[in-house]
């Protein structure tokens, strides 16, 4: 039935696809139905067709903020590969949701627009990006929001002010109304001279190479700072720095990342989650937070 509706319209897709290359922590997982829409219209159109038959689905950025909790996600995966296009007006750009976040922040320091310099390391997508308020530096990405086109739970097409996104650290509107899809976003940004915001991110990225694990597959940060404090910081000081469940491991460069050392599945990297919390729990009654998301 689902595949009848793709082909009738023309849909591209992949049928059992391996989603390896679609996850940052590169597990081993696959999906009923990869698909592919070509524009926020044939995106409005499989989403109105998902809901009527009442079936599974996750739209997929960059996937470098998700776990794979299982071997076979059983629904329907979109990506917005599609939704690239970019334009600018000025100090405004209108980009679509499936624009890279890195790509943007190097396109638009060569621009000479600031804003985005804190973006030069974060791999996911513009529209996860703001879903999940993305940031770095102690800067993010709702603080160049200007407006945001999102497909609504009844299917339509609507804007919304920066002010109606209910910005927090590492939280947004979009995290509580699941069914809410970006589509595209205005940025507002400022000129600057482009060789002051390029020599930026070079240096950041420099410290990044330094300080992070950028040699094995992973997602980012695991957990939220608490207030006042940094996660990696108590992860350490419980010694938790090389721990290993499986093919997941406490990175030795940086323990607020876990990495894939060898051929993790989500399921080890979700018990060292646990495991971690667990004892952080024990030495310093802190609750850490988990900043990426765990797919079903």
């Amino acid at each position: 039935m689902t595949e009848n509706f793709i082909k009738e319209n023309n849909i591209k897709y992949i049928k059992n696809a391996n989603l390896k290359k679609h996850n940052t922590y590169r597990i081993n997982a696959t999906c009923d139905y990869l698909i592919y829409p070509k524009d926020k219209y044939e995106l409005l159109k499989i989403l109105k067709y998902i809901k009527n038959n009442e079936l599974k689905y996750m739209i997929l950025g960059n996937g470098s903020n998700i776990i794979l909790s299982k071997k076979h996600y059983d629904g329907i995966i979109i990506k917005l590969d599609n939704l690239n296009n970019l334009e600018r007006k000025r100090n405004i750009l209108t980009i679509e949701a499936g624009y890279s976040l890195i790509k943007l922040a190097m396109e638009t320091a060569i621009m000479g627009l600031s804003g985005l310099e804190f973006a030069g390391g974060i791999p996911g997508n513009v529209g996860a990006s703001i879903a999940m308020n993305a940031g770095a530096y102690n800067n993010s990405i709702s603080e160049v929001v200007d407006s945001v086109e999102v497909i609504t739970d009844n299917f339509e097409l609507k804007t919304l002010k920066a002010n109606e996104l209910d910005f927090k650290y590492r939280d947004s509107i979009f995290k509580h109304k699941e069914n809410y899809i970006i589509v595209s976003c205005k940025l507002k940004l400022k000129p600057t001279k482009k060789e002051k915001i390029i020599d930026l991110i070079k240096t950041r990225s420099k410290k990044r190479r330094e300080t992070q694990p950028l040699d094995y597959p992973s997602a980012g940060s695991v957990f939220r700072n608490p207030e006042g404090m940094h996660s990696g910081e108590l992860i350490e000081k419980c010694g938790l720095k090389g721990y290993q469940i499986g093919g997941a491991k406490v990175s030795e460069k940086h323990a607020n990342f876990i990495i894939n050392y060898n051929n993790a599945t989500g399921e080890d990297i979700i018990k060292l989650i646990d495991y971690i919390k667990e004892k952080v729990k024990e030495k310093y009654n802190i609750e850490l937070v988990l900043e990426q998301i765990i797919v079903d």
